[in-house]
């Protein structure tokens, strides 16, 4: 039977694009009803398209294998977003406080409306997560009522590439699916996964994706870093392939034998690796190999963590994603940062419902997508009637006199509806495609201003020059008397 009401999520990741469909039960749990992965190395790399052409026929073939597994057409799909396009930059704003007058909430909107105006060249802000707040010398969450002479407002920006960006969202028009909502997929990972004590108390969240590994550092529930590092377990595969394997084997064999620690007494130099063409490789030469990628890419996760929060960390590094599965990781993180405490998030923290064997593998590599899933609050089903639409049915019709244009519609076929950016949900931004509707709504606005102030102009105008056309009581006197004395004579 067809599903009715269902939430549809895609991810695109460093190398492939996901996409999950599942409804939300009232007790919480999520049962998944279907999932497509779609190769996107051709067309992504390390998260951020450059071939998108191929990235939209990419989203295409993910949005109709979902549609074929769930036997429903699909109106809108939520997304997120991440890879090495995206990043963090801590902005300070400063703030003088006349005759030690108490903080005032105008005075934080003010200070978060100059650091959002901030301008980043070729980048944008999608968007701010923010820290403590210093009046005089004291740290404060809230500082409205308190009384000091200079209020510091700390603001973690999380920027984009504009050309990214605006790539993405051409590549869902041209496929003619809509966007319902824009999150990014490291925030949505971070509440998949993270417990509300790690948050509290202080942890490091590390995805190990294929071509990327992102960082995120959180203290007192404040998200206080996040980095995307262009390395990833890829980069292990092709070390291996140094070996002169294809990249095929190379993966295989990463899989079967490459460990991120063994300890020295544990390694056997008699030991050999079988390669292709029954060549042999010797096991301390493959550990090495192995071993000294994972070390570069641990030291570039924590040189990300400042040392104000390494010492902080009651929370320890919580592990997830596909590279999460590499034999010993953990060791390898608790030897090289000196962090004790290690858990890897094989799964997220929700109640999952699936009988599909990549939600049921837990290997952290459905994590980010299930994240997304469960932040979506609308229903993605699209009904038949609506199926058959097309734009012109949609909202495209010219307007009747004196009515007001509609908003043009989006590639879904549905007008859009722009949204204030300062009411969306945490961690979503607007769309390329809301942001054009609202300009092209305050442009239209504006002509129909426009043209109503022309016609009461040239309405004022009609009556003044009727007016002085009309004769005055004293010329129509004057014709009256002139009219009376040609009849007396």
């Amino acid at each position: 039977m067809p599903a009715r009401n269902f939430i549809v999520a895609i991810e695109l990741g460093s190398t492939k694009i996901r996409g999950i469909a599942g409804q939300k039960k009232s007790d919480g749990r999520i049962d998944v009803l279907a999932v497509v992965t779609e190769n996107a190395d051709q067309c992504i790399r390390k998260g951020v398209v450059y071939n998108t052409d191929k990235t939209i026929q990419c989203i295409i073939n993910v949005v109709q294998r979902l549609r074929s597994q769930l036997k429903s057409g699909i109106k809108h799909v939520y997304i997120g977003v991440g890879g090495q396009s995206i990043h963090s930059d801590l902005n300070t704003i400063t703030k003088e406080v006349a005759d030690d007058m108490p903080v005032t909430q105008q005075l934080i909107v003010d200070m978060m409306d100059q650091n959002r105006s901030m301008d980043y060249p070729e980048q944008e802000i999608l968007d701010v997560e923010v820290q403590e707040y210093r009046a005089d010398n004291l740290l404060q969450i809230d500082p409205v009522g308190i009384q000091c002479q200079r209020l510091e407002g700390n603001f973690l920006n999380i920027l984009q590439r504009k050309r990214h960006y605006q790539w993405l969202n051409s590549c869902f028009e041209k496929a003619d699916v809509k966007i319902a909502e824009v999150y990014l997929a490291p925030f949505a990972l971070a509440d998949a996964v993270l417990t509300p004590m790690e948050k509290r108390s202080g942890c490091v969240l590390v995805d190990l994706g294929a071509d990327t590994t992102t960082v995120m550092v959180f203290y007192k529930n404040i998200i206080r870093h996040l980095a995307v590092i262009p390395l990833g377990a890829n980069n292990i595969t092709k070390d291996i392939c140094s070996l002169q394997v294809e990249e095929q084997e190379a993966e295989r064999m990463k899989l079967r034998y490459a460990s991120a620690y063994t300890e020295q007494a544990d390694i056997d130099p008699t030991l050999k690796y079988d390669l292709d063409y029954e060549r042999k490789v010797d096991s301390p030469r493959f550990i090495d190999i192995v071993e000294a990628r994972v070390q570069e890419i641990i030291a570039n996760v924590w040189n990300q963590v400042s040392q104000e929060y390494q010492d902080k960390l009651l929370g320890g590094i919580v592990l997830t994603g596909g590279g999460s599965n590499l034999k010993n990781i953990d060791v390898a993180f608790a030897k090289q940062t000196g962090v004790e405490k290690i858990r890897i998030a094989k799964s997220v923290t929700y109640t999952i419902s699936s009988s599909n064997p990549a939600i049921t593998a837990h290997d952290g590599t459905m994590n980010t997508v299930l994240g997304l899933l469960a932040k979506g609050d609308q229903n993605c089903w699209m009904p038949e009637e609506q199926k058959s639409q097309n734009l012109f049915e949609a909202g495209t019709a010219p307007a009747a006199a004196g009515a007001t244009a509609p908003v043009a519609p989006s590639a879904g076929g549905e007008p859009i509806q722009p949204r204030d950016p300062n009411t969306l949900p945490p961690g979503a931004v607007q769309t390329m495609a809301e942001i054009e509707a609202a300009k092209r709504a305050a442009a239209e606005k504006a002509a129909q201003e426009a043209e109503q102030k022309r016609l009461e102009e040239e309405e004022r105008q009609r009556r003044e020059a009727e007016a002085n056309k009309k004769p005055s009581w004293g010329s129509k006197l004057a014709k009256w008397l002139g009219s009376f004395t040609e009849a007396e004579e």
